[in-house]
């Protein structure tokens, strides 16, 4: 089936700078009140022990396509993402609204005339297309409900592998920081001779990695899974939905009825009534989507 966009990350991408320079705001300030020296906190060394460590850690365990979406998640997350304008209040509705919009066709013309519309359309969302291969098919409403969950069920899986890397990273940077402390301390054990005067230095170079493998796994892994965990589950609510709607269409649900059935996945201010739906079904007012599927 499909495999999940970053695209779908967008809309979760507000304002995430904010809470990055929030966050390293105050770790700035506090090291601003505690010495006079920024660069005292700095190690390229620390920083290739734990980043390295973890990338080669996560290829390691899980496999490379899987990893390097987790990596993309990571720089979508710092990306600020403006819905436009006119865009529709939610997704879910919109979809709703392509459903219904289907099932009048279906009524009016037949599930021929669907059939003929969307081949010569073309559908763009995976999930949406085999559920809508499955409606013209043939299939009963039964076996459309089993095969969709199923892709539904698989999708979510896949979809849920670079969290299960998010997660095992930020468990792992703790780790690495520590393995770089351990480094630094048998560096300068190596290196000690009768003069004691750098040791204080030395120390606070090698405490550093473990202050990069803690910042890492809370200010970067942790939520960049919790971001991703959000919209993998937006995903599967969605296609539930698309679900119940291929399902209704194959067993010739009245579109008051699919209306009034997919309003229970909406939020209840999102709720689309006769009156509502009458002035959208309009020509005129439909969706640009809504009008090709018409024509």
């Amino acid at each position: 089936m499909h495999h999940f966009s970053l695209n779908s990350l967008r809309s979760y991408a507000r304002a995430p700078l904010m809470g990055v320079a929030l966050g390293f705001l105050f770790i700035l300030g506090a090291i601003a009140l505690s010495t006079h020296s920024l660069l005292a906190f700095f190690s390229i060394e620390g920083l290739v022990v734990v980043v390295g460590g973890v990338i080669a850690v996560a290829f390691m365990s899980f496999e490379a396509d899987d990893v390097r979406r987790a990596l993309a998640v990571v720089s979508a997350m710092l990306k600020e993402f403006k819905k436009p304008h006119d865009a529709p209040r939610d997704n879910l509705h919109r979809d709703m609204i392509e459903i219904i919009g289907w099932a009048l066709m279906v009524k009016e013309k037949g599930m021929r005339r669907l059939e003929a519309s969307l081949a010569k359309r073309g559908i763009a969302d995976p999930f949406v297309k085999y559920g809508l291969n499955m409606v013209v098919s043939g299939y009963s409403p039964q076996d459309v409900r089993a095969m969709m969950e199923t892709a539904a069920d698989a999708a979510y899986e896949r979809d849920s592998v670079p969290v299960e890397v998010l997660h095992t990273m930020s468990s792992h940077a703790p780790a690495f920081g520590m393995i770089g402390t351990l480094i630094g301390m048998v560096a300068m054990l190596c290196n000690l001779n009768d003069d004691v005067s750098g040791i204080g230095a030395s120390l606070s170079v090698s405490f550093l990695s473990t202050l990069y493998g803690v910042l890492s796994a809370r200010m970067v892994y942790m939520p960049a899974a919790a971001k991703l965990r959000q919209a993998v589950e937006k995903r599967r609510f969605r296609n539930q939905l698309i679900t119940e709607g291929m399902v209704m269409l194959v067993s010739d649900k009245s579109p008051g009825f699919i209306k009034d059935r997919l309003n229970s996945f909406l939020r209840p201010e999102s709720h689309d009534y006769l009156d509502q739906f009458a002035a959208e079904a309009q020509p005129a007012a439909r969706p640009p989507h809504l009008k090709a599927v018409a024509a």
